[in-house]
């Protein structure tokens, strides 16, 4: 294999949903964040010989990648076909910092930067519209049915404010603070909490239908903090959405115990994030100092990993 000196780069970052999860399955509102603190990057190289790729999962030939990457190499071989370029002669390689399968975006991001570095690579113009387009076509094999959102916010640095099937509005992002997301280390269990909350809606209308409506609410007033600088409200609300969700039977113990650890170490509010039973959990804090605080306590108990990212250009130090 004989390196040539055209390359290119691409990148994107993780996403969180701050407030809304489960309930934005029933057409109420959620607000998804984008996370620069878990960021991906995709380096590719034109090489002689037939494509490789290289990930921490998989290490080989394009052609010969396992079934959980089907997605990229699609992909990769439509995104060539278009720009009417070869397959081979690529070494692609993916460097990503958000971890699979923990509602934080991973595919999508993955895709997002894939799009980039390749369109970078053949000196192509990239709108958002194509790329979303072809991030949309990753996710489809990936998730089956993705709503679009994740290729949205791994693709932005602006916060989505969302509603199934009616909108993707950006948010105005006046807030200044800290968001520490924690990793239970649990692979998160979408489709399993999902159905398990399709099941009390039938068996149970009247009291899960309260909650759903009352999540919607919680994501409209998360808005309204969110434009107007109110961190500490945002942080009560982000509790008792946690606590909704606890309602639904989404959480876990090891969220809960996160979510508990960070409030004893004055977060101003936590909740899980993302579809539950495993994945993570999201805190607030006012200053860098609480922040770290926050992070330190979180992986005393158990969290494998943290990350911390600044809110606003200005935050508090």
């Amino acid at each position: 294999m004989k390196t040539l000196s055209d390359q290119a780069v691409g990148t994107a970052h993780g996403k969180l949903i701050l407030i809304g999860e489960h309930a934005v399955v029933y057409s109420e509102p959620a607000i998804a964040f984008p996370f620069p603190a878990a960021p991906v990057e995709v380096r590719i190289k034109k090489i002689t010989g037939q494509t490789v790729l290289t990930s921490t999962y998989f290490q080989g030939l394009l052609h010969a990648v396992p079934e959980p990457l089907n997605n990229l190499k699609t992909l990769i071989y439509t995104i060539c076909h278009d720009l009417n370029q070869s397959v081979n002669g690529l070494n692609i390689s993916i460097l990503s910092q958000i971890p699979p399968e923990r509602g934080m975006g991973s595919s999508a991001a993955v895709a997002t930067a894939v799009t980039r570095a390749l369109f970078s690579l053949f000196e192509r113009e990239l709108t958002q519209e194509r790329l979303l387009t072809y991030v949309d076509i990753s996710e489809k094999i990936a998730h089956g049915n993705p709503s679009g959102l994740d290729a949205r916010v791994t693709s932005s640095d602006s916060p989505i404010y969302y509603k199934r099937g009616s909108c993707f509005k950006p948010l105005e992002l006046n807030l200044k603070g800290y968001l520490i997301a924690a990793d239970t280390g649990v692979k998160g269990q979408t489709r399993e909490a999902v159905g398990d909350v399709a099941r009390q809606m039938q068996e149970n209308p009247s009291s899960t239908e309260k909650t759903i409506r009352t999540l919607g609410q919680l994501s409209d007033a998360a808005k309204a903090a969110t434009e107007t600088n109110q961190i500490e409200e945002l942080g009560r609300l982000l509790s008792l959405a946690h606590s909704c969700l606890k309602q639904l039977n989404v959480s876990s113990n090891q969220l809960d115990r996160l979510v508990e650890t960070a409030l004893a170490s004055n977060a101003l509010g936590a909740k899980l994030t993302g579809g539950g039973r495993g994945g993570c959990m999201i805190a607030l804090a006012k200053t860098k100092k609480q922040a770290e605080d926050i992070a330190r306590h979180l992986k005393e108990n158990g969290a494998t990993q943290t990350w911390i990212h600044a809110l606003g250009e200005k935050s508090n130090d």
